[in-house]
């Protein structure tokens, strides 16, 4: 099976959403890779069912003093979470509250957007500057954004990203790719030199899913240094008509980052 096999590089990884649909297939997938994961959760109860041998920490991915024991030790963090219903919130929110959890000490970031996360909706929008506080941060760093889960064909199984957020349709016609796929991409580019610095929305076309994706990510240009957002996306949300508070985050975010 792809993404089962043990990494030369041990991480000790937070995952963020770990009790949602992607971030149950990234703790399994962390945890087969040997990595030591740590699976945030609001109570022991929802963490039901992750899989055995993750280490369940509680706190509250709104709540920035419930996240400082959380952080500590860390060496990378997945996040897979988001509610469109509290985007501010949740979105943008965690974002912004682990790193400041992490007091500008460097980790290694997989971030979970969504295909379309350039349209201007407001639950795109938030999502979209989680993004540039992560490229602020001076962390190394990969932003990934699916498609729709789970509606691949049987044979439509080759991980094929993109740049540019191109399909805004909002639908499976912008693409598609499966849970387990998104999982082992997140976990797969914490270790992977090609996949830093890299933005791309994750779709998969006909054909059987590669064994290495070393190469997939080499084949993407990097996101520019200094760049708030992805290699080829739409300069259409201009960061000097932003919320004051959230220029505020940028900044402290940026300064924190430069130590």
């Amino acid at each position: 099976m792809k993404g089962t096999t043990m990494t030369d590089q041990h991480l000790t990884v937070l995952v963020v959403g770990a009790t949602g649909s992607v971030g149950r297939h990234v703790v399994a997938t962390a945890v087969a890779a040997g990595h030591h994961t740590r699976a945030l959760a609001r109570t022991s109860y929802k963490a039901q069912g992750l899989a055995r041998g993750a280490e369940v920490v509680i706190g509250d991915l709104t709540d920035t003093a419930s996240l400082h024991d959380v952080v500590a030790g860390i060496d990378a963090v997945v996040f897979t979470h988001g509610d469109n219903g509290n985007a501010e919130a949740v979105n943008y929110g965690a974002v912004k509250n682990v790193l400041d959890a992490l007091r500008g000490r460097r980790v290694r970031i997989a971030l979970m957007t969504t295909i379309g996360v350039t349209a201007l909706r407001d639950g795109s929008e938030w999502k979209r500057r989680g993004e540039r506080l992560v490229r602020a941060s001076g962390n190394e760093y990969t932003v990934v954004r699916p498609g729709w889960f789970d509606h691949n064909d049987d044979d439509q199984l080759r991980i094929a990203p993109r740049q540019g957020d191109t399909h805004q349709t909002g639908g499976p016609a912008d693409g598609v790719i499966a849970r387990r796929q998104i999982a082992r991409v997140l976990v797969e580019s914490l270790t992977s030199p090609e996949a830093d610095h890299r933005t791309f929305e994750l779709v998969a076309e006909r054909g059987p899913e590669q064994e290495d994706l070393g190469p997939v990510f080499a084949a993407l240009p990097a996101d520019e240094d200094g760049a708030l957002d992805g290699a080829l996306d739409p300069a259409n949300l201009p960061v000097g008509q932003e919320p004051q508070r959230v220029r505020d985050d940028l900044d402290r975010v940026s300064r924190t980052g430069a130590r």
